[in-house]
């Protein structure tokens, strides 16, 4: 049983992974409500594999390798795509993934893949929710005020990245003194 949760959790993950793709294509076409719906639905893929995971008493390695990689490239393309449209700040988008390739880098030498910290997974769940509002699509209901409450919500995920960026490196820093 566990190995078919894993190898289920491992699916979702992979299945994320593409779903990168048709999220910029959705966004390139105007096809904002798809792009909307392809997020939200990656991101309960991703709580959804961290469950079956948990379930099974532990992800996969390949697994706990490849899903914050997966989790970086899906946030990365609606990240692009706003600091493209100018909605955000592309010294903001920038500082982001450069902390992200930061901490990808960090993880890949760690021998357990890094689980990610409770401040890293507060920062990834911030992100989505404020992803999923600043992509309101303009037709929907709400839409200016939800797209403007995305915005205020970025800032303190921002803030979130760079302070769990820290914890992650602190320890490492302080044992590499030693």
């Amino acid at each position: 049983m566990a190995s078919l949760l894993r190898s289920t959790a491992n699916g979702l993950t992979v299945a994320r992974a593409v779903v990168g793709l048709p999220l910029i294509l959705a966004f390139e076409g105007g096809w904002y409500g798809l792009a909307w719906w392809l997020l939200l639905l990656a991101g309960l893929s991703d709580a959804a594999d961290g469950w079956l995971a948990r379930r099974a008493g532990g992800g996969s390695s390949w697994g706990a390798r490849l899903d914050p990689l997966t989790d970086k490239v899906l946030i990365a393309a609606p990240l692009i795509w706003l600091a493209s449209t100018g909605a955000l700040p592309s010294w903001a988008i920038w500082l982001l993934m450069a902390r992200e390739l930061l901490i990808s880098g960090w993880r890949s030498q760690a021998l357990d893949g890094a689980p990610a910290s409770s401040g890293g997974k507060i920062k990834t769940i911030l992100q989505f929710v404020s992803l999923l509002l600043l992509l309101w699509p303009p037709g929907w209901s709400g839409s200016s005020l939800l797209v403007q409450v995305g915005w205020w919500l970025f800032w303190p995920s921002l803030l979130l990245a760079m302070t769990s960026a820290v914890a992650y490196l602190k320890p490492r820093s302080a044992g590499s003194l030693n």
